[in-house]
């Protein structure tokens, strides 16, 4: 359509086709001065820049995907909040520092007219940092942040005391603020990132037209967050999408048996015959930033 588009995402291994910038970048996060380093690949019109950081790398690199969260399923590593502080304070930074060439139309830094797309609670404070630190010291003047969810029920909910490890003003507490019953991390008032991401963006996104509805549904289907949803630009959700040429039935090497719209069969299982069957399944996961 036109658009420049990169896509920014932690560097959790070495990821074949990237190269190294050269290009670093300092961020505070916590009460720590990091640098940071971007690799990057350009393909089908895309330009892919990963975040170089021993925060990332480190703790995954040659491991599963399981670690990239916490270091067993469903337990979160300590300093998450840091790593994905970090993450956005150096996806701020990318499309003005980068001097990226690789495409037949564009070249160059992409400069401050851009439109930010946060995925997730991982980049949630993005929109925050954008404002306190860019739009009131005249950057990114005309920069929007799209927040896009995909799965409401993980919203990054820590101790209300883990605030001041964002850097944030105090005027982004409301933002934040937020008290449910569950006992993990703790009882009672906490930091919500995904509530601060709703509330600070300048549009909410989810990954199909029905996930909308039913968001906005109730407390049970909009796991709390219905209400502050309700009261920001929600719009038509726009259904995740696939490459048809690397995931197409009809040629993917990874499957036993080829199939399309015209050979396909719909058969009605037992669930003892179901569990019966050896099933060939791919599965992939996509982050964004």
């Amino acid at each position: 359509m036109g658009h420049r588009v990169m896509t920014i995402a932690p560097r959790y291994d070495q990821y074949k086709d990237t190269w190294d910038t050269n290009v670093l970048v300092e961020v505070i996060v916590g009460d720590r001065t990091e640098t940071v380093r971007f690799f990057h690949c350009y393909k089908r019109g895309v330009d892919h820049v990963f975040v170089d950081h021993p925060m990332f790398l480190e703790k995954v690199w040659g491991k599963t995907g399981s670690k990239l969260y916490g270091p067993t399923t469903g337990t979160d590593f300590r300093d998450n909040q840091l790593r994905f502080c970090l993450l956005c304070l150096a996806a701020l930074e990318a499309p003005r520092v980068l001097n990226l060439n690789n495409s037949e139309y564009f070249s160059g830094p992409y400069g401050e007219n851009v439109v930010f797309v946060a995925n997730d609670w991982h980049t949630a404070v993005l929109p925050c940092y954008l404002k306190s630190m860019y739009k009131q010291n005249g950057i990114y003047e005309n920069a929007k942040v799209a927040f896009c969810i995909h799965n409401i029920a993980y919203q990054g909910r820590f101790p209300r005391a883990d605030f001041e490890l964002l850097n944030l003003p105090e005027s982004f507490v409301p933002s934040f603020d937020f008290v449910d019953g569950h006992v993990k991390p703790v009882v009672g008032r906490k930091i919500n990132w995904m509530k601060a991401g709703i509330s600070e963006c300048d549009v909410v996104l989810t990954v199909s037209p029905h996930y909308v509805k039913e968001l906005t549904s109730g407390p049970e289907k909009g796991v709390e967050l219905d209400g502050v949803l309700r009261a920001k630009p929600l719009e038509t959700g726009i259904v995740n999408g696939m490459d048809v040429v690397d995931w197409n039935p009809a040629t993917d090497k990874y499957i036993s048996v080829k199939y399309n719209a015209t050979t396909v069969q719909k058969q009605e299982l037992s669930i003892k015959k179901y569990c019966k069957l050896k099933l060939d399944c791919r599965w992939t996961l996509a982050y964004l930033l």
